[in-house]
């Protein structure tokens, strides 16, 4: 995977579970739209759920700015673990351990690795979320059956806008769009979730050198 198309997914999936924002570049951040007391007490609902939630599992179907469509399915420890599996076609495999974060492609038998602390990631699995304080929301629209959040934030991975979309009686995440620096769509639903199950500490083991195991192969 070249290192640009890694950045890219990175924050594409620190979206998938809650509200890791696209990052936007400080000149073009858009203004910090005041938050009323209704939206307030919306955001305080999410931060309410999101912290609740320890471990969590489930389905995810991503489509693409050109139309391609991918499915996996993901696993979440927080604090600092998550993995990401791609259903075949596709050969990425993304996990979290803690300290870090590998994205392996299979494919052209590449692997990035970054500390999770420089990544969007740390938003999505540190201990407690606060959207006030950990991102930039422009936005909030309450609907009868949905609740849509617009974040944006500042890291160094890709420039854009995410729009989050809940369950307006549940605060559960149903869907997100990224929305990048030249107004390209991803799109995210995920499905079949599970929260505070148990968990397997294998998930989360990073395989240093499985990069260069299979160029050797």
């Amino acid at each position: 995977m070249k290192p640009n198309c890694s950045h890219r997914f990175l924050s594409w999936t620190a979206a998938i579970m809650l509200s890791v924002a696209a990052a936007l570049s400080p000149a073009a951040a858009q203004q910090k739209a005041p938050l009323s007391p209704q939206d307030q007490e919306t955001l305080n609902e999410v931060n309410t759920y999101f912290n609740s939630v320890r471990t969590m599992h489930g389905d995810f179907v991503q489509f693409g700015p050109e139309g391609g469509q991918v499915e996996g399915k993901f696993y979440l420890e927080r604090p600092g673990k998550i993995r990401f599996y791609y259903n075949p076609p596709a050969q990425l495999d993304i996990i979290a351990d803690g300290k870090s974060v590998s994205v392996l492609d299979r494919k052209v038998q590449t692997q990035d690795i970054w500390p999770l602390s420089e990544t969007p990631l740390r938003f999505l699995l540190a201990e407690q979320i606060d959207l006030t304080k950990d991102t930039n929301v422009v936005g909030v629209v309450v609907e009868p059956d949905l609740v849509t959040v617009v974040v944006e934030d500042r890291t160094t991975f890709n420039s854009g806008k995410l729009t989050l979309i809940f369950d307006a009686q549940t605060f559960d995440l149903k869907q997100w769009t990224v929305t990048d620096a030249q107004g390209m769509d991803t799109s995210v639903a995920i499905y079949n979730v599970t929260a505070n199950g148990p968990s397997n500490p294998k998930l989360f083991v990073i395989d240093y050198l499985a990069a260069a195991r299979q160029s050797r192969n």
